[in-house]
């Protein structure tokens, strides 16, 4: 019997699509369960909640900081329609988040798809996803899928499945987890680029090894330094494979942030990640591509 597979994405190349190492989804939902955000108090004294980084435009600034490291550019609305096989034995990476047909998120993905609109492309390749999740087989894609795949990225439907699944699996539940230790939006986003490279398991390691050195600011620790425990057990959990040796993604992007003390990850900012120097010069209205 097949078992499930526990990789995540990792490309050897490098400049393009670096995706993340050994961990569990199905683990995603106990390890990061959603929580009620963590309160500020206002001038007024009010109880009031953060913005956080589900608020539309930071959020946005989420997407292209990942962009940015996984695809070398700042339009991830670009990636909708994007498939290939790297050649890290997870099949087919596809789509916005690199959704892999070896390991599972994409059948996940292809059968919300279908559940809203049966009659699409990629309905007729349920089966063979069923069969190859776990392993890099092609067995019953080839030639048609990827073909499937980009049709379907035409349309709306499966840009918002592809959005719908990247959320409930990745982004809301980091952002969840991140709040609830009472992170501001830098470590928002510090937990979800961890878990787009690493899965659950991964992150929960990372997240585990920063506590052995720091408190969350939610167990009254200091942030800053709580989150400079997070990336120092980020870089180390890179560095175990050889594909991950490039740690500017975390190095020259979000330790620069910190170091600046922007915890509310506001614009403008400028970093670099394998090289490449990005900048966002404001907060962008998400419906508009620079």
């Amino acid at each position: 019997m097949r078992l499930p597979s526990l990789l995540r994405r990792q490309s050897p190349t490098p400049t393009r699509r670096r995706r993340r190492s050994t961990g569990l989804r199905t683990a995603l939902a106990a390890v990061l369960a959603a929580v009620p955000a963590t309160l500020l108090l206002s001038v007024s004294g009010a109880a009031v909640e953060p913005a956080g980084l589900d608020d539309p435009a930071k959020k946005e600034i989420a997407m292209r900081l990942v962009s940015s490291a996984e695809n070398s550019s700042l339009d991830w609305r670009a990636q909708f329609d994007y498939i290939e096989d790297i050649g890290d034995g997870r099949g087919y990476t596809a789509g916005i988040i690199g959704f892999c047909s070896g390991t599972h998120d994409m059948l996940e993905l292809v059968e919300y798809y279908t559940a809203q609109e049966p009659d699409n492309p990629l309905a007729p390749y349920l089966p063979a996803l069923r069969a190859v999740d776990g392993s890099d087989s092609h067995e019953g894609l080839d030639p048609g899928f990827t073909d499937a795949w980009v049709r379907a990225a035409q349309t709306p439907e499966f840009q918002a499945a592809q959005e719908h699944e990247r959320d409930r699996v990745y982004f809301d539940p980091s952002v969840s987890r991140a709040k609830r230790d009472g992170l501001r939006e830098l470590g928002q986003f510090a937990y979800y680029d961890a878990i787009v490279m690493h899965g659950a398991s991964g992150f929960a390691a990372i997240r585990a090894d920063a506590r052995r050195h720091a408190r969350t600011p939610a167990d009254g620790g200091d942030e800053t330094r709580y989150l400079h425990a997070f990336l120092d057990a980020r870089v180390k959990e890179m560095k175990k494979e050889p594909a991950h040796e490039d740690t500017s993604r975390v190095d020259t992007a979000q330790r620069v942030f910190l170091n600046k003390g922007n915890l509310r990850l506001n614009t403008p900012l400028t970093w670099h990640v394998y090289g490449d120097r990005f900048h966002i010069e404001r907060d962008p209205a998400p419906s508009v591509r620079d």
